[in-house]
């Protein structure tokens, strides 16, 4: 098993606001750059202490992401990640330009010397509020930008494209990617739609902030699937993040999370109605995302496992925060406990590659928490 060390770039100043997208009354551009400068130290922590991987992704309009453009934030991490693998986890590809995201990402896997995972994501139900993208064309454009930057990869001569969606008179991008025939690419594999496509064009899959016993469901139906291809993907072609934290002990960890989330919640001032509390999901615009064919055939099935990734900074209670392990959305306590918890994961889903979440809020505690997984629990996983 591998282990991939994702920073979102939280804003790390004081933020009143509950909503989404956020407004801009309480940002700093000093809180800003301490920020990113410290996401950067973490990184560069991470692939110190022997991180595989490290993560970025994209999200707009809010304090718990800065990166919308996550493949600006993968540059900038070429200067201090000299060994990990670069995992853009990913563009949300049916909001964005196809070609400019191969370009992109040939440009960093040029940079990394070979180093690119590429993530191309259908995103979120919010994002397509972003650039006014109609979300009930989400999967066709999704599939279309798929296939057009595999070619704009692949295709050494200069080639047209006439699509339903996408339209280049002419496409050659250089720099090309270093890997051949190009960086390996992950989709989400949380619906049956996704499943069987990843299944059909040999991709790996990936889950976030779900649950295990969904995920689980989920990863069997994906390798069903690929079976039925003619082809057996092997456990790095599954990737589960969730959010994690470490201490010493299991007390010290437990208390950390509850105190962070007792802080957060008092310091957002509790929750407003409508609105999820933090602040990167807007329950008005999924509702009415809902009703555009987002969500596939299994509307309730995917329903529930958004509304399930709760707000894993806001947790109040040891029983809560017991849940969320139990769950499997969330890792915390000592070394030894976090391996137990990771080994329940690993029977159950069978993923080769854990995305770590770390809360940026806990300053040094988060720089711990990297340190700890990296030298105490990362050399024990790779034997699983």
């Amino acid at each position: 098993m591998k282990a991939s060390l994702f920073c979102t770039t939280r804003y790390e100043g004081p933020v009143f606001t509950t909503q989404w997208p956020a407004p801009g009354d309480d940002y700093s551009a000093e809180w800003a750059e301490r920020s990113m400068r410290s996401t950067l130290e973490r990184f560069q922590l991470g692939d110190e202490t022997g991180f595989d991987w490290v993560t970025v992704a994209e999200h707009h309009f809010a304090p718990f992401s800065m990166t919308p453009n996550p493949c600006v934030m993968a540059a900038a991490l070429t200067n201090v990640v000299k060994r990990a693998k670069v995992a853009i986890l990913g563009p949300i590809i049916p909001i964005l330009d196809p070609v400019r995201v191969a370009e992109e990402m040939a440009m960093i896997d040029t940079l990394t010397n070979g180093r690119v995972i590429a993530g191309l994501m259908r995103g979120s139900p919010n994002e397509y509020v972003t650039y006014n993208t109609n979300a009930s064309e989400s999967r066709e454009r999704f599939e279309e930008a798929l296939e057009l930057i595999r070619m704009a990869w692949t295709e050494t001569q200069p080639f047209g494209w006439q699509g339903r969606y996408y339209e280049y008179r002419s496409i050659s991008i250089w720099p090309r990617p270093v890997q051949r025939p190009h960086p390996p690419i992950y989709i989400s594999v949380s619906s049956p739609e996704s499943g069987e496509y990843a299944a059909r064009h040999r991709l790996g899959g990936a889950f976030a902030f779900t649950t295990l016993q969904i995920a689980a469901e989920a990863a069997k139906y994906y390798r069903a699937q690929c079976l039925k291809n003619e082809w057996e993907p092997n456990p790095e072609h599954l990737i589960y993040r969730l959010a994690v934290h470490l201490a010493d002990t299991d007390e010290q960890a437990i208390e950390d999370m509850i105190n962070l989330g007792r802080e957060t919640l008092a310091a957002a001032g509790g929750s407003a109605p409508g609105v999820s509390r933090n602040s990167l999901f807007n329950r008005n615009v999924e509702k009415a995302v809902a009703t555009s064919g987002y969500f596939g055939r299994d509307v309730e099935s995917q329903q529930a496992r958004l509304k399930s990734r709760g707000d894993l900074d806001r947790i109040q209670s040891r029983d809560e925060l017991i849940g969320r392990v139990d769950k499997g959305q969330l890792l915390v306590g000592s070394p030894e406990t976090v391996l137990k918890q990771i080994k329940r994961i690993n029977a159950q889903i069978g993923a080769g590659v854990l995305d770590l979440v770390v809360p940026g809020q806990l300053g040094d505690k988060t720089l711990r928490t990297i340190e700890l997984f990296g030298t105490k629990v990362l050399p024990k996983i790779r034997e699983l």
